[in-house]
């Protein structure tokens, strides 16, 4: 059967003619020698079709689907018009054993990735810029640094898991701060012992006993004044007066002022440590409370978290079956009891849960197989749910510790159709509650946006009145001044108003009685519009000599 090889390039897809394959597949060592000799190596390979990719985002397209095992049109295009039209007498070799299922579910093609086909591959990938006509390293080169550059980019920025690798790295964290606060709380008591042994019995907590340390430094200094301040630091005054008393009598050796100020030092550092501990598990719980809220408040934000981790991510979690997440931690365990045949363990990384402590002996293995049932719904709601919530969490937690009841008192459970039912109702009215609120705000938002658009308006309309009253007020000033002017020239106005008009003569004529008549007409509206003016201008002239009295009074 002849033998055709997939090589995918950055630059395209390239398929390679095997000669004798029998031959070389009986002499794969030889095939091993002829990679470094380019001239060999071509007696065994030969270009049969090259199909260069058109731009650089079809590059990352195809790319990303042969990654995955997905057979792409260009790649099918590319395999019907480069093979021989016998497909059934021929092998075609590719390097990922997903990508030839995918071709040969795809075009009926026989595909192998074992034998001679990854030595061919590899002498393929050394000379295949000598390989191809017009192809130089340097370019090969550049178009596998460009497609690298992109393909990580796109991997990076479109990972599904990027929330759940926060919590991955902050419970390694946490695991991480806790092992060296004990080492360090196990260094500092021996330390400060030589000083002061009496102070280990009397605070046996860690973090209190770094901070006593950092505050008391040298014993010989403490006296009934500092018992307020250790008070302060213990919360507990008959601790505070037991340790003053211990000072006056302790065993302890007297030690130099530098070795006091290492000790406080690094008493420091621990309190440290100590205080980001805390700060780190509230991060834990508020990503932990976006990621997984029902996993969360089934079995809390440290185991939840550690089975996340162990998983890889929510999503790898979820498809994971409810024995699988039983045992998710106690691997070892469970292929040494394999290997030896007895008993396989009965909980992993659930063991740490409040519920399996709460068990009786006769019982934890029950209860950690319905816990880790619970475990897997409460994960798959996390993983698929449009609109996180916490309510089927709770329910399930309750369901726990209803069965955690059936075993010790036989009290019946509720039936799980009937929760699930209840659950779905309490989480529906939810999140209507929810968009009721988001649409309260909206709506606030907008009056207030109203609000300050009416008032910017108000404030220029006051603003224009104010403009316009200014000049007003200054023509009264003006007034003020002129009153007497003002007098004349209204009454010289008053005398041209009164005047009558001009009487004419009428014309015998029947053209002049028809003109007469017009101008009759007209001098009777220009007399009715001359009063008018008179007797608006009275009334302005009265304001005006009312408004003089007031400013003379």
């Amino acid at each position: 059967m002849a033998l055709h090889v997939l090589y995918e390039h950055a630059s395209g897809y390239a398929l390679f003619k095997v000669k004798e394959f029998e031959d070389v597949g009986m002499l794969i060592p030889q095939v091993q020698e002829s990679h470094a000799d380019v001239s060999r190596f071509q007696s065994i390979v030969s270009l049969a079709g090259f199909s260069p990719f058109k731009t650089a985002v079809a590059a990352l397209e195809n790319v990303n689907a042969v990654s995955e095992g997905i057979v792409t049109e260009d790649l099918t295009v590319f395999l019907d018009t480069t093979l021989p039209s016998k497909k059934k007498k021929l092998t075609l070799g590719v390097a990922d054993a997903k990508l030839g299922a995918a071709i040969a579910e795809a075009l009926n093609i026989q595909c192998s990735h074992i034998g001679a086909v990854p030595e061919i591959l590899r002498g393929i990938r050394m000379h295949f810029p000598n390989l191809v006509k017009g192809f130089t390293p340097k370019s090969a080169a550049i178009a596998q640094l460009g497609l690298g550059h992109s393909y990580s980019r796109a991997k990076v920025k479109f990972n599904v898991n990027r929330a759940d690798n926060m919590i991955i790295q902050s419970i390694a964290l946490l695991d991480q701060l806790d092992k060296d606060i004990n080492t360090f709380a196990m260094r500092i008591r021996e330390w400060y012992s030589y000083h002061f042994p009496e102070l280990v019995k009397i605070v046996p907590d860690n973090y209190m006993y770094a901070k006593v340390a950092q505050f008391i430094k040298d014993r010989s200094s403490l006296s009934d004044e500092s018992i307020p301040e250790l008070e302060e630091i213990l919360m507990d005054s008959g601790k505070a007066a037991s340790i003053v008393e211990a000072s006056k009598m302790s065993m302890g050796m007297d030690i130099s002022e530098i070795d006091l100020m290492n000790i406080e030092m690094f008493a420091k550092r621990v309190v440290n440590l100590s205080e980001y501990r805390k700060q780190l598990s509230e991060y834990l719980h508020s990503k932990m409370n976006q990621v997984a809220p029902n996993l969360q408040s089934l079995i809390g934000d440290q185991v939840g978290a550690r089975l996340i981790s162990k998983a890889g991510s929510l999503t790898n979690l979820a498809k994971y079956p409810a024995s699988t997440v039983q045992i998710l931690g106690a691997e070892k365990a469970l292929f040494r009891a394999l290997k030896t045949r007895s008993n396989t363990p009965k909980y992993g990384l659930l063991f740490h849960s409040s519920f399996i402590a709460k068990a009786g002996s006769k019982n934890k293995g029950r209860i950690s197989r319905f816990l880790a049932n619970k475990c897997s719904v409460a994960s798959r709601i996390d993983c698929f749910t449009e609109t996180p919530t916490h309510v089927f969490g709770d329910y399930l937690k309750q369901q726990v510790e209803d069965r955690l009841k059936f075993y010790e008192s036989g009290d019946a459970p509720r039936k799980n159709l009937d929760v699930m039912k209840e659950a779905i109702q309490v989480a529906g009215n939810q999140a209507s509650e929810e968009s009721k609120k988001k649409k309260k705000k909206k709506d606030k938002k907008r009056k207030s946006e109203n609000g300050a658009t009416i008032a910017d308006e108000s404030l220029m309309e006051t603003s224009a009145v104010v403009e316009e009253e200014t000049p007003s007020k200054k023509k009264k000033k003006k007034s003020k001044q002129n009153g007497n002017d003002a007098d004349v020239n209204v009454s010289q106005e008053e005398d041209v108003a009164v005047e009558e008009p001009p009487k004419k003569k009428k014309k015998k004529n029947g053209t002049a009685n028809a003109d007469e008549t017009l101008n009759d007409d007209s001098q009777l509206n220009a007399t009715q519009e001359e009063e008018t003016n008179g007797e608006e201008k009275k009334k302005k002239k009265k304001k005006k000599k009312s408004l003089v009295a007031m400013d003379e009074d």
